[in-house]
Formats: structure tokens, C-alpha cells, sequence
């Protein structure tokens, strides 16, 4: 990812799952021909978690980000992964898609061990990220970036079947489509960045901060578009400060702090642990009708 919020070529092939330069076909996983003419993997639906992340340690260098953590993500599952600044959520995130190594600890697929893998062969078992940022390409037009994104997902003939289902789900890109990507609001950004995801789902989306610093018709638009995701059978696990609304659509939760998990269950039960977590610190709890009303959890 560069400074500005950019996707560099690198990270877009490791987003759509594209082999690195230089591995050798060998080390391919099976996979699959798509309606398209493109390949890929397609996971085992085995009742397993969509997502297990078991006893987890991670470190940035000498700096210990993430402890033991353990949860899971259920099949087809909305899980809200919450907490202050700096508590570690980003760093789940990075971890979970193979961007940071873990030190410790084991991650599952779907049953499958990925721990240690790249973040190509994670996302070729079925995981997709969207990383904290915009992720276009800002030269290219709306059109071009999904053009490209969907001939390596599904092959060029799938090309254009694709635009017409991202056009039908998200009308503004349809009407942007010959703007150019770094001219968009960031909601919009944000929704092409969805849109890429929501033509082929993929097993596990993991969105990080997905609503930071939009508009709250933005905000609604691209919560509709993770309820899409999600319906057509994608897991999700949405790293979030926006409590109020991924409280409205997690079923499950879990609240981080300075690494650890400080609570992990029911959704319903995630406020009050952000409390709990507060009140340890000496400062002051917040409301259920409070976070409602400023629609962040505290840092």
C-alpha cells in the first residue's frame, strides 16, 4: 500500500490472489475454472468456522502487537472486531490475510491451516481484505479498475456480465464510471473498492475501518453493500469503530485491548465489555444511547 492510499501492483496481487512472480506452478493450490475462464480455489463448505484465529501472538519487530488472541468468525457469520486505537485491530486484520506473519499461534480456513502462508495463497483459499484506505487505482478510471479486478477474478469474457452486476448494485459507479478513481469522495472509493468483491464473494472479507471518515449516507451505502456480501454466503469480519451501526449487522463480537482479547461472544454483550474495559482504566463508561448517538467506540 503506498503513503497516499494507493494499491501498488504488488498489493492488488495479493488481494486478487494472483501468483507472485517466480513461484513455481507446483506450489499452486487446486483450483477451479470459473464461468469466466479464469481459475480459482474454491473452499471446502466442511462446517468449520469461516475464520479461527488460536492463540495468535504478533509482532511489528521488537514490538509486540497482538497476545494470544483467539476467536472465531462462524460460517457465512458477521463478526465485529472492535476496541480503541492502537488495541490491535489493524494488526488482526494484516495478520489474518498474511500481510504480518504471526509468531505464534495457528489460523484456519474453513478447517484449512494457512498460518504462514503468503497473502496470495490466503487469498486464493478464499479470503479477501479491504485494507484500511481507499485501494484504487487513482489514475485509472472507475471502469478500468473494475475491468481489471474482474479479469483476474473471473477471466476476461466474465468482464462484461461483472460491470453490469457492480452497476446494478452500486448505481453511483455507474454514473462515475468514466471519472477517474483518485477523484471520487472517499465513500465512493470505498464502494468500487466493495463492488470489486461483491461480483465473485469470496469465502472470508475482512474490512478494515471500511467506514472511516465518510458521510453517513456513504456510511449507509456501503453497509448495504456488505449486507449484500454477506447474503450471498461471504463471512465477515469487520474491524470497525463505528459501533452502533457493525453492532447492527455483527451477530458476534469481539473487543480488543492493548492486544488482548478482552471479550468475545454475542454481540449484544459488546458494549458492556467496551464499559468494563473503560472503567478498568478509570475513565468514564459510555452508554448503550450515548454510543448510539456518537457512533464510535471511545479511544
Amino acid at each position: 500500500m503506498t503513503r497516499s492510499g494507493e494499491v501498488g501492483a504488488a498489493d492488488l496481487v495479493d488481494q486478487l490472489g494472483r501468483p507472485i512472480a517466480g513461484v513455481p506452478p507446483s506450489e499452486a493450490p487446486p483450483t477451479s475454472s470459473t464461468p469466466g475462464g479464469g481459475t480459482r480455489e474454491v473452499p471446502p463448505r466442511s462446517g468449520a468456522p469461516a475464520l479461527e484465529v488460536d492463540h495468535v501472538s504478533a509482532s511489528y519487530g521488537p514490538y509486540r502487537a497482538l497476545f494470544d488472541v483467539t476467536f472465531s468468525v462462524p460460517e457465512s457469520g458477521v463478526t465485529a472486531l472492535i476496541g480503541s486505537n492502537g488495541a490491535g485491530k489493524s494488526t488482526v486484520s494484516r495478520v489474518v490475510t498474511g500481510l504480518l506473519a504471526s509468531t505464534t499461534g495457528t489460523i484456519r480456513l474453513s478447517g484449512k491451516d494457512v498460518t504462514g502462508l503468503p497473502a496470495y495463497r490466503i487469498a486464493r483459499s478464499g479470503a479477501a481484505h479491504v485494507p484500511e484506505g481507499r485501494g484504487v487505482f487513482a489514475n485509472l478510471t472507475v471502469e478500468e479498475n473494475l475491468k481489471l479486478a474482474f479479469r483476474q477474478r473471473g477471466g476476461r469474457r466474465s468482464v462484461p456480465g461483472s460491470l453490469e452486476h457492480a452497476y446494478v448494485a452500486f448505481p453511483v459507479l455507474g454514473e462515475r464510471r468514466r471519472q477517474r478513481g483518485g477523484t471520487l469522495s472517499g465513500g465512493e472509493q470505498r464502494i468500487l473498492s466493495l463492488a470489486k468483491v461483491l461480483v465473485e464473494p469470496p469465502h472470508l472479507l475482512v474490512a478494515d475501518e471500511i467506514s472511516l471518515g465518510l458521510a453517513p449516507v456513504m456510511i449507509d451505502a456501503v453497509y448495504e453493500g456488505l449486507r449484500q456480501i454477506n447474503e450471498a454466503g461471504t463471512a465477515l469480519l469487520l474491524v470497525e469503530q463505528q459501533v452502533d451501526r457493525v453492532l447492527e449487522i455483527a451477530r458476534t463480537a469481539v473487543v480488543l485491548e492493548h492486544g488482548t482479547v478482552a471479550y468475545s461472544g454475542p454481540s449484544d454483550g459488546a458494549l458492556a465489555a467496551v464499559e468494563k474495559v473503560l472503567s478498568s482504566r478509570g475513565e468514564r463508561t459510555v452508554s448503550v444511547n450515548e454510543s448510539h448517538q456518537n457512533g464510535s467506540a471511545p479511544a
